[in-house]
């Protein structure tokens, strides 16, 4: 069974900067991009980050570009997602999930992990 499991989220100040990890569990991601996503209340889920699990290519929404750094570390099969320079609008309920290469949809999701950054 897949399991993604973030862990790290917390309640910082603005400024901080926290980072977030996922435990990726139950199959190879070979051939899979992870990514990370959040979600505050009453908006849209967002799609921060995504990172190829072999060539470790990364890709940024504007809103976290030179802000947020995704990785992964194939060895603990985990992938973080550092972030800095915390605003405000960073609250929100952030997930990481994969899809295969070659599909539209991301087919393993997290439970998700509370970020809350105060002013």
């Amino acid at each position: 069974q897949v399991q993604l499991v973030e862990s790290g989220g917390g309640l910082v100040q603005a400024g901080d900067s926290l980072t977030l990890s996922c435990a990726a569990s139950g199959r190879t991601f070979n051939g899979y991009d992870m990514g990370w996503f959040r979600q505050a209340p009453v908006k849209e889920r967002e799609l921060l980050a995504t990172i190829n699990w072999i060539s470790a290519s990364t890709y940024y929404a504007d809103s976290v570009k030179g802000r947020f750094t995704i990785s992964r570390d194939n060895a603990k099969n985990t992938v973080s997602l550092q972030m800095n320079s915390l605003k405000p609008e960073d609250t929100a309920v952030y997930y990481c999930a994969a899809h295969q290469i070659g599909r539209s949809n991301y087919d393993y999701w997290g439970q998700g992990t509370q970020v809350t950054v105060s002013s």
